[in-house]
């Protein structure tokens, strides 16, 4: 396991064709899942949840996306889109789709709600991390398709926060361009006067 200093500092996501099998699975995906959960969640409403895409059912479900596509848009979708489609969860071993159930409460705002859901995504890569697998997250249209939802089992009312994919990285992978702090923090400055 990586120090937490260290994991937090090498940290990157790595390009989904370089994540190959093997992925986490049984009791160490149990592990990476339970401490993906252990994030701030205001009213304990644990206002997400997780849906793996892998195997067979990986496979099912790309089919059916793009039988969806090809629906929508006929002979101008082309094989190489279709082909792109059917693979979509299986481009890596492990695809975890975080869905956000966020929804009015009396008490707490649904914005942390949101908030807790993209925790919960970060905690997962950084757990998949720790145990030297990497890890992409993205959305694409499918997540903000209803029908495409809907095929997946994720309701009207819930939202896509991402799918990460996992797996075992065949490069490492190389960092991008971060912020200058100048430019992201500032001080608090004393309130004008009333």
């Amino acid at each position: 396991m990586i120090e937490a200093k260290t994991l937090l500092a090498t940290r990157r996501s790595v390009p989904i064709p370089a994540l190959t099998a093997p992925a986490p699975d049984g009791a160490e995906l149990t592990d990476i899942l339970t401490e993906a959960t252990r994030v701030p969640d205001h009213g304990k409403l644990a206002p997400w949840r997780f849906i793996l895409f892998r195997g067979d059912t990986a496979n099912a479900m790309g089919k059916a996306l793009a039988n969806l596509a090809e629906r929508r848009e006929g002979q101008a979708l082309s094989e190489g889109r279709r082909t792109f489609e059917e693979n979509r969860f299986t481009r890596a071993p492990l695809v975890v789709g975080v869905v956000s159930t966020a929804k009015p409460h009396f008490k707490i705002p649904e914005w942390e709600q949101v908030l807790s859901a993209g925790a919960a995504t970060m905690n997962l890569i950084h757990a998949a991390h720790a145990r030297g697998y990497g890890a992409n997250w993205i959305t694409e249209w499918v997540a903000y398709d209803d029908e495409a939802k809907a095929l997946m089992g994720i309701a009207p009312d819930e939202k896509v926060v991402g799918f990460v994919y996992i797996g075992t990285p065949t490069e490492k992978p190389s960092d991008r361009p971060r912020p200058d702090l100048s430019t992201v923090v500032s001080e608090a400055s004393l309130p004008a006067s009333a």
